[in-house]
């Protein structure tokens, strides 16, 4: 397999201590060469592999000088892309990195397009697919248990279990084509129904293992939607300032004062939480303030979690009534914030709407209670105290959905067997079963699914 050779800047745009050019190619020596000046003058095919070299980038044209480097050389195939790679550590400003960059692409080097680099990667059999996928989880991760499970995947956790049960229905597979093409053998192992049933039950029982962990997994990829809702003037900014640590959100005695959504990412006992605070929802005939109700009804329809806000100091009114009835059906913890005033709320109403739901009592102006509705929260979504290394987490949407049509095609399979219908005929349903496990990994994908997967990564990695 053949390719030409590439180049992207790898660090983020913007002002820096280092910005790093990439090259990736069988060129990708020739077209430093051309660039390249090093203190002793050598080629840079002389450096030996996996080395670091000091040196000045040159204009080819005129030899003067454009930036002062420190330049990687490694050799393939002990590379990330299995090829050659050259990578350019300049400074790192805009103009300086943009200026070696288009160096390298008129030295002969094509600009890579998004994840080119963990393309190849894939295609040159350094990682495969759900590994390559790993590489985006783990530079969107924004929790250490986050970060932890993407690593798992890049190093294999899940593709080294599905593998073994592909392999699994491929000898059970084997088992069946034998059984049909040479029933006269005696002394090959007869395919009974019963052996079929015990084995697509083993690979359906790990599948369901793998979609067990999947709703957790999903959350630690891409975060819970948290809305913060409640009547105004509740302490609903109040308790976005508490667990973001750092006043994001005006508060104010005034009710109304947020008219509009506020966003946050925060990090609460390994989970990220994308922390919605909301306009208080009551009927307003501020025009502005009732932009902001709407939003905030809108917000609700989307979330993962609600966070209900109720004031320890007020009556318990029909506005509270119409939140709780909002939120049925949905993942909710009810707090109840300012307990440093007189009480005045009905908690006896409150625990009979709340049913189930967690409660929480609060004091945020005195710091009370913030502890506790972290531990509500871990509690909510990870029961127990279970960590990324525990276990195999599925985290990705695209994996979840091809186990979920595995394990309905497994299904299929276990049925039939258990109706009596031919053998032959639940190998149908048992070949599907390995296909789909083999979509996760990349063993059996089209081209136009990878090159889609690989063009939501940034550029230069």
């Amino acid at each position: 397999m053949e390719f030409d050779t590439i180049a992207a800047i790898s660090t983020p745009m913007g002002e820096g201590a280092i910005a790093i050019v990439r090259l990736s190619g069988d060129d990708a020596f020739d077209i430093a060469d051309k660039v390249f000046k090093g203190v002793k003058g050598n080629s840079v095919h002389d450096f030996a592999s996996h080395t670091i070299n000091y040196g000045n980038i040159i204009d080819p044209k005129t030899g003067a000088v454009v930036e002062e480097v420190m330049m990687s050389v490694m050799k393939g195939p002990k590379t990330f892309t299995r090829e050659d790679i050259i990578e350019i550590n300049c400074h790192g400003g805009l103009v300086s990195v943009n200026k070696v960059l288009q160096l390298v692409l008129k030295a002969g080097a094509r600009l890579a397009e998004p994840g080119e680099f963990t393309k190849r990667a894939f295609l040159n059999g350094r990682v495969d697919l759900s590994q390559a996928e790993a590489v985006m989880d783990l530079i969107r991760a924004k929790t250490d248990r986050a970060m932890n499970v993407a690593l798992n995947q890049m190093e294999g956790r899940l593709s080294n279990l599905i593998r073994k049960l592909r392999q699994e229905i491929l000898e059970t597979l084997a088992h069946v084509e034998v059984n049909i093409d040479y029933p006269e053998y005696d002394d090959v192992e007869e395919m009974t129904h019963d052996v079929l049933l015990e084995k697509s039950k083993y690979v359906r029982e790990e599948i369901e293992k793998l979609l067990r962990t999947s709703e957790q997994g999903k959350i630690l990829r891409e975060g819970l939607s948290t809305v913060i809702i409640g009547r105004p003037n509740v302490g609903k900014s109040s308790l976005l300032n508490s667990l973001v640590h750092e006043n994001k959100a005006i508060v104010t005695d005034i009710p109304g004062t947020t008219r509009d959504v506020i966003e946050e990412y925060v990090n609460v006992r390994g989970v990220p939480l994308r922390l919605v605070d909301t306009a208080g929802i009551r009927e307003t005939e501020d025009i502005v303030e009732r932009i902001g109700v709407e939003r905030s009804r809108q917000v609700l329809k989307e979330a993962d979690l609600i966070l209900l806000v109720l004031n320890y100091s007020d009556e318990f009114t029909h506005e509270d009534e119409q939140l709780f009835k909002a939120v049925e059906g949905m993942d909710v913890i009810v707090i109840v914030n300012k307990t440093d005033l007189t009480q005045k709320i009905d908690m006896v109403r409150v625990k009979e709407l709340s049913a189930e739901h967690a409660i929480v009592t609060t004091s945020l102006l005195e710091e009370q209670g913030i502890d506790e509705l972290e531990e509500a929260i871990s509690s909510l979504f990870f029961a127990g105290s279970i960590e990324a290394g525990d276990m195999t987490y599925v985290s990705n949407s695209r994996h979840i959905a091809l186990l979920n049509q595995a394990h309905a095609s497994i299904d299929e399979a276990i049925n039939g067997v258990e109706m009596g219908t031919p053998i032959d005929i639940a190998q149908i349903d048992l070949t599907r079963t390995w296909e789909l496990l083999g979509e996760i990994i990349g063993e059996s994908v089209h081209e136009s699914l990878i090159d889609q997967l690989f063009s939501q990564f940034c550029l230069g990695k």
